[in-house]
């Protein structure tokens, strides 16, 4: 270890004893496939048969919680774990067994993602699969969709598997009430509302199931924590007096959160844990976030600090906690689902610093909590949290130096979104001024209200440009299948300019797109009437106040995106058509055709090839000439999808709309797969470039280039997320002169250029091909995968050596 790292790491302190053994004992868990949460499940379904689908969804999870297995840590100071074993993934049979018993006995082989499962898992799974059959969210989902987007279910196209195979989440619930008023005030306002239905009004029926709904989860949860207080109590009476003393400390929480307001900060702490881990237990969604956990547990930090209850080292303690207790949560998908979050990640985003109004004036935001998160994720370094850091233009400068200090660590946080381009974003779109300043990170770059925004901020159907820029070119047919996917708008070979070519791709975009909604519609109604997640439409507003679930329209504010995947190949091939085949003619439509039909391979086709490589613009190096090209490919799909309204249009919610989002996780690499050779030069089923980076080794101009390229995307329209993963040795931030000018390069990209959102991985090409020849060495390498970050070591090989072959910036 370098003498500037280990004084990086001094920087920041270092765990306690016990935190350090809790991580440790984390990271040595071996990923199990869980069944206890599928068995208790069916049983509950099993027996409730006649129950309308919200009674039946709390009633399955009051059973859950009242008969899964609990347990203590001997390390910890908070509550609550999702199965029955730390990192284990428990199985959601509600939503789908299909690809759970297809895999039964491959989980273990896989190239990535492993899990393990024992024989008796496989026989609880294979117990319960006759019930299920036709008989969950995946089976109901595909039934809804019509026959006209059936091929595009066959072929894969959308990326569905992430919808259909477990809950939604994708947002942030109203952390902030549930602490001032406990889930007792939910409880009361539940029952107020359902006493004063008129239950000859239609819609007070379902109002009715729907408010008895959350009263049952509601007592479950309490009955829950109670369960916890009963055996800190019981491992008390064996302990020493130390560890009795905190066992006690942890029972008097667990008898008062989260169903009583929290008094001190060790009390909303574990009330937050309880809220988290009970929502994956209810439908297992990732990006369930925690919001901005800096300014709703700023009260009770301060408070305790002036009443001597608490110390800052204990405070940071228990944050520590927190963020190792985020590990703990697991899920397991599908093969195919992997290829688009490879790693294992939950995206459990905690968005720290940013502006709050006073007096309906902006301030910073930044706290003496925002620089005890920051420090305790630097303690940690885990992929858990996702931290996300809100940038403005009179961000404390000393907080950004300390950012930087912690990217410096190399473990891809935190990544940075810019109030600048986002609030006025939001309050274009509707959203009221003070709710667009409190905004909060969600999973990856994506953006929402804490507390207030319904499910799928993004995250919906995928749309691969340069796929479907391959189909457009063959007359409507997808290369990689042979499957007609649209109407024939023209065949390259026939055409002779390219408007030509534009003028096809903007047909086919705008079928694709609509296309993409059908689907997005099939699979939301069905969740709404199958599967309705009762706890977390509870504790988002203002679903008790509507008598409705978060799918009926319950949310204050409902947008949703789709993720438009290989932006940066879209550009380059734009760029490659363009100028050599129509404006230069060295190649002709039908050389180009071939050679893509070719992969080429052959030597003539290695020559085109290289041409398209080295001799069009690129994206990435601020040339208009092609960024230009993909601002107006990006806008056909842009004015498209604002035509097509959600499923809870005009049912409550501001909003309702779709919008253009490039946070593509990790499914450039799977979709890559998916993709044959394209005009760019890239060859078939390699990956794409993620999010909206440039194609890997194509910016040869540096970040500030970079920088320039993306933001003259329409940015204010890609309210999704704008993604954009930029790659630095950790030589170059060793030198101060170089952290400086990564400052200066922050501030310009976020109050000049207008950039969305950044994300550094600081980690060197040798230490990343060191670690795929000597995994044992690396097990805590960490590295920014697209919008998270992952141990390195669990990644597929396709997917590491996409990262390996990212770009490496110099300052």
């Amino acid at each position: 270890m370098t003498s500037q790292r280990q004084s990086l790491l001094d920087h920041f302190g270092e765990l306690t004893p016990r935190m350090r053994r809790f991580r440790e004992a984390v990271l040595d868990e071996r990923p199990y496939v869980d069944g206890e949460r599928a068995v208790l499940c069916t049983e509950s379904y099993e027996q409730t048969r006649a129950q309308p689908p919200a009674m039946r969804r709390a009633l399955m999870l009051s059973h859950i919680l009242d008969a899964m297995t609990v347990y203590i840590e001997p390390e910890t100071l908070i509550c609550g774990n999702q199965a029955t074993k730390n990192c284990n993934a428990p199985v959601f049979p509600e939503y789908t067994l299909g690809f759970v018993l297809d895999e039964l006995d491959l989980f273990e082989k896989r190239d990535g993602d492993v899990f393990h499962i024992t024989e008796e898992t496989k026989e609880q799974i294979r117990s319960i699969a006759p019930f299920w059959e036709g008989n969950n969210l995946r089976a109901r989902g595909e039934a809804l969709l019509p026959e006209e987007v059936s091929v595009f279910m066959e072929t894969g196209l959308f990326g569905m598997e992430g919808k259909l195979n477990a809950g939604d989440a994708h947002l942030a619930v109203n952390h902030r009430r549930v602490l001032a008023e406990g889930l007792r005030g939910y409880e009361e306002r539940a029952r107020r509302l359902s006493a004063g239905l008129d239950l000859t009004d239609p819609a007070s029926i379902d109002k009715r199931v729907f408010y008895n709904a959350v009263l049952e989860v509601v007592a479950a949860v309490r009955r829950f924590a109670g369960r916890y207080a009963e055996l800190a109590r019981a491992q008390a009476a064996e302990a020493d007096p130390a560890r009795a003393a905190e066992l006690l400390a942890m029972a008097e929480a667990c008898e008062r959160v989260p169903y009583e307001p929290a008094r001190t900060f060790r009390e909303a702490v574990q009330a937050v844990w309880f809220l988290q881990v009970i929502l994956q237990i209810e439908s297992n969604g990732h990006s369930l976030s925690y919001g901005r956990l800096d300014q709703y547990l700023l009260p009770f930090y301060e408070a305790d600090l002036a009443a001597g209850r608490i110390t800052e080292d204990e405070a940071l303690e228990l944050l520590t906690n927190l963020w190792i207790k985020s590990l703990t949560v697991n899920k397991v998908r599908s093969q195919a689902h992997t290829l688009s979050s490879a790693g294992s990640p939950m995206y459990q985003n905690v968005t720290i610093g940013g502006q709050r109004l006073v007096d309906g004036m902006p301030q910073d935001a930044v706290n003496p909590l925002s620089w005890l998160v920051l420090r305790s994720v630097a303690q940690t370094r885990l992929t858990q949290p996702n931290l996300t850091v809100r940038y403005h233009a009179s961000i404390d400068p000393a907080f950004l130096d300390e950012c930087v200090e912690v990217m410096r660590l190399g473990f891809g946080m935190p990544a940075m979104n810019n109030d600048e381009v986002i609030i006025p974003s939001f309050i274009d779109w509707g959203v009221a001024r003070e709710d667009a300043y409190d905004y909060s990170a969600i999973g990856c770059v994506e953006t929402a209200v804490p507390g207030k925004w319904g499910y799928r901020c993004t995250g919906m159907s995928y749309l691969n440009f340069p796929r479907l820029l391959l189909c457009c070119m063959n007359g409507g047919v997808d290369l990689t299948t042979g499957r007609r996917f649209t109407e024939d708008h023209g065949r390259f070979t026939e055409m002779t300019s390219y408007d030509e070519l534009l003028d096809a791709w903007d047909k086919t975009i705008r079928e694709m797109c609509r296309y993409s909604v059908i689907m997005e519609n099939a699979i939301d109604l069905a969740s709404e009437r199958d599967v309705p997640d009762v706890l977390c439409s509870a504790l988002t507003d203002d679903c008790i106040g509507r008598g409705k679930t978060i799918k009926e329209g319950g949310a204050v504010y409902d947008f949703i995106s789709g993720l438009q995947v290989g932006i940066a190949n879209m550009a380059d091939s734009l760029a490659a058509v363009k100028k050599l085949v129509f404006e230069e003619g060295r190649i002709t439509p039908q050389q180009l055709w071939d050679a893509i039909l070719d992969d080429f391979q052959s030597p003539e086709n290695q020559r085109i090839q290289r041409m398209l490589q080295q001799d069009a613009p690129k994206y990435g190096n601020d040339d208009d000439y092609v960024d230009r090209l993909v601002v107006e490919a990006y806008d056909s799909y842009i004015d498209e999808v604002a035509k097509y309204p959600s499923t809870r249009h005009g049912r409550g919610p501001v909003g309702g709309i779709r919008y253009a989002g490039t946070s593509s996780i990790s499914a450039n690499v799977g979709q890559g797969m998916g993709t044959m050779a394209t005009p760019d030069g890239r060859n078939a089923r390699e990956p794409l470039a993620e999010g909206c980076s440039p194609a890997h080794n194509r910016d040869l101009h540096g970040p500030t280039a970079v920088f320039k390229s993306v933001t003259k995307l329409p940015t204010e329209k890609i309210t999704g997320g704008v993604l954009l993963n930029q790659k630095v040795n950790p030589s170059t931030l060793e030198r101060p002169e170089n952290k400086i000018k990564l400052e200066s390069m922050l501030r310009a990209y976020f109050n000049r250029l207008h950039g969305y959102h950044v994300q550094f991985n600081v980690v060197s090409r040798e230490t990343l091909l060191d670690a795929q020849e000597h995994p044992e060495n690396h097990r805590d390498l960490i590295v920014r995968v697209a919008g998270y970050s992952a141990f390195f070591n669990v990644l597929s090989r396709a997917t590491q050596d996409d990262i390996i072959a990212r770009t490496e910036q110099t300052l």
